[in-house]
């Protein structure tokens, strides 16, 4: 799709109405005409870490990685979706999102952590963020999210509070430069 945000940031303006996306970093994952999929990367999950979750689903495997599980959004809350660096591929279950950047969202991924050849990098997300036909582009048209080019140290980097004034950085932007409402000509 000409104009598609795949592989892109979106960082949330302060504009963003919706609690759940406030100071929101998200890796598009894929965008077309029907709809938008993206994985937040700065809101960790109280749901413990990554190896009480694998021991929960019985991933059993030579190395129990001790990561922390991000909420990638408010869409299949009980789906794991596993960002990671382009050294695991599962045949065809594997989407490449942008360099150094892939997304695999079965349980063979799980294996592959837990396994003695991990990917080199990786991020866990429950849920996803999720857009219908148009709603993205509305979105992007209120100034609800500005948009960067992606950075794989950004996607991978375990330090959440600060992703979002990073990100803005990032594309020249200062965090206390943002307004919510504009000015009266």
């Amino acid at each position: 799709m000409e104009g598609s945000l795949a592989g892109k940031l979106l960082i949330a303006s302060p504009a963003i109405e919706d609690s759940r996306f406030s100071r929101a970093v998200i890796l598009v994952c894929t965008h077309n005409e029907e709809h938008a999929m993206g994985i937040v990367l700065n809101k960790a999950s109280d749901e413990g870490p990554l190896s009480e979750l694998l021991d929960q689903l019985g991933v059993d495997g030579d190395q129990a990685p001790d990561a922390h599980i991000l909420v990638g959004g408010p869409v299949s809350r009980e789906r794991g979706f596993v960002l990671h660096s382009e050294d695991y591929d599962s045949d065809g279950a594997t989407l490449n999102v942008c360099d150094g950047v892939c997304l695999t969202a079965t349980r063979d991924v799980l294996h592959a952590i837990t396994s003695d050849a991990p990917p080199e990098r990786f991020v866990l997300a429950l849920g996803y963020s999720g857009w219908g036909a148009g709603q993205l582009e509305m979105e992007l048209a209120e100034n609800v999210w500005l948009v960067g080019e992606p950075d794989v140290a950004l996607v991978f980097d375990p330090s959440f509070d600060t992703k979002w004034s990073r990100a803005l950085a990032r594309i020249g932007v200062s965090p206390d430069r943002l307004q919510v409402t504009g000015g009266r000509a």
